[in-house]
């Protein structure tokens, strides 16, 4: 969604994954993750993808729009399964050489797992953003199928970065 609003709106698209992420899956230390997220969002416009609550703070106080794509469970299951499925046949390269494997879809590390666990405390956290008033300057777009995320980034097809000049989806 923030690839594809970035081209509409002629801007960079900012993924956070593949800042975070080095080669073998190693995460960036904090101070640098945070460092490159501040130096990945220092131009005038932009679109951020990513879910990462140690970079959330600079992201949110920088951006104008938050976009929360907020799908049913089993809808976010089925597409985090799919693409999985997708890559691991494929074998396409992620970030810093990264590719999906199976063995990191079993355990308590799996991604599905994590978008088990997850998917109450983020609802919970948007909505508490939604009502932060540290955020109140951001304009707050809640999604909840990919119908509206559809029409919603048609309707930004129309708009020029100035109209909109940083959106987070």
């Amino acid at each position: 969604m923030a690839h594809r609003l970035a081209q509409r709106l002629g801007c960079p698209h900012v993924e956070l994954d593949a800042i975070h992420w080095g080669p073998d899956w190693t995460p960036a230390p904090l101070e640098t993750f945070r460092s490159r997220t501040v130096q990945a969002l220092s131009g005038a416009t932009w679109t951020v993808d990513g879910n990462y609550s140690k970079v959330r703070d600079i992201v949110l106080c920088r951006a104008d729009t938050l976009v929360w794509l907020d799908y049913p469970l089993p809808l976010i299951l089925w597409r985090l399964i799919r693409r999985t499925l997708g890559r691991l046949v494929t074998r396409e390269e992620l970030w810093s050489g990264n590719r999906e494997e199976w063995r990191s879809q079993v355990g308590r590390d799996s991604l599905l797992l994590w978008a088990l666990r997850t998917y109450r405390r983020r609802r919970r956290e948007y909505t508490a953003i939604q009502g932060d008033s540290r955020y109140s300057h951001l304009t707050f777009v809640r999604l909840r199928s990919p119908r509206a995320a559809e029409a919603w980034l048609a309707a930004a097809r129309n708009q020029s970065p100035s109209q909109s000049q940083q959106a987070r989806a």
